[in-house]
């Protein structure tokens, strides 16, 4: 009875391993379903077509549309092409760049340097040397110190350098041809600077009167220092100075050597002389 028992058992485990092992069979049997990818939905937007420089009123050339993902649409986009022509962009667009509204004039503003500067600011030029223009760092973006040395008038014997204007961004840089003295052509840096009215007045006195330096700073350096200027005296240790009269000398006379007065009696005539002791 219990062999019996045992027998239909091992009978049932049987069939179950073989039923699991047919199910497992078909299974691996099937044929692979294709897994579907779901594409995000893209957006067409207006991009560069090709790289633009500061000013650039845009021409149907230089905008194209593009595919762009729905999740990762830049604020400000637009999808007209229509919407940005004759707009300038008021900085450096690289090509496949989105040209979104905080990049570019409106309409009425034209191209050019003036859509740049807000309002309120104005945009000076001077003319630098490489030396003074930090041999090509000094870039569009970048911000500087503008320092003046003065050496005319009052301080020509004693020559002053201080710093006048802090944290001044760069508009532009560029080279235009000039003439020398002598009627020949020479490139010269120009550096435009973006201040205040009133920094424009010290700026333009400075290039004027005296010789102007520029200090690159660091872009993430905003802070502004109080300085008392560097003097050439204070720059160099003074140095005892012997005085010397141009006047001609004039010739000590010999102290008179002394003498001793006697009296000669000649009859009733008395006659004085008188002896040099240090003569003869």
């Amino acid at each position: 009875m219990r062999s019996r028992r045992l027998f239909i058992v091992m009978a049932l485990a049987l069939l179950s391993g073989l039923a699991a092992a047919w199910l497992a069979l078909n299974y691996l049997r099937q044929p692979e379903s294709p897994i579907r990818t779901v594409e995000p939905a893209s957006t067409e937007v207006v991009v560069a077509a090709r790289d633009l420089s500061l000013g650039t009123v845009l021409t149907a050339e230089d905008v194209k549309l593009a595919s762009w993902p729905g999740g990762l649409l830049p604020e400000g986009y637009t999808t007209s092409v229509e919407e940005v022509l004759g707009r300038g962009v008021i900085t450096d667009v690289v090509l496949n760049e989105p040209l979104i509204s905080r990049k570019m004039a409106v309409k009425e503003a034209g191209g050019g340097l003036p859509i740049v500067i807000p309002e309120g600011m104005r945009a000076v030029s001077v003319r630098v040397d490489d030396v003074i223009s930090i041999a090509g760092f000094v870039l569009p973006g970048t911000r500087v110190d503008v320092m003046v040395t003065l050496d005319q008038g009052s301080q020509q014997n004693n020559p002053v350098t201080k710093i006048i204007l802090q944290n001044i961004p760069i508009l532009t840089s560029g080279q235009v041809v000039d003439h020398d003295v002598n009627g020949e052509p020479i490139q010269v840096t120009v550096i435009t600077l973006m201040v205040t009215p009133e920094q424009a007045e010290e700026l333009v006195l400075a290039a004027t009167r005296g010789r102007i330096q520029l200090a690159l700073r660091n872009t993430l350096d905003i802070d502004s220092v109080t300085t008392e200027g560097a003097r050439l005296n204070e720059l160099i240790p003074a140095q005892r100075q012997v005085v010397r009269s141009s006047a001609p000398r004039r010739a000590t006379p010999p102290a008179a050597a002394p003498t001793r007065q006697i009296e000669v009696w000649r009859g009733n005539q008395v006659e004085t002389e008188t002896l040099d002791e240090g003569g003869s």
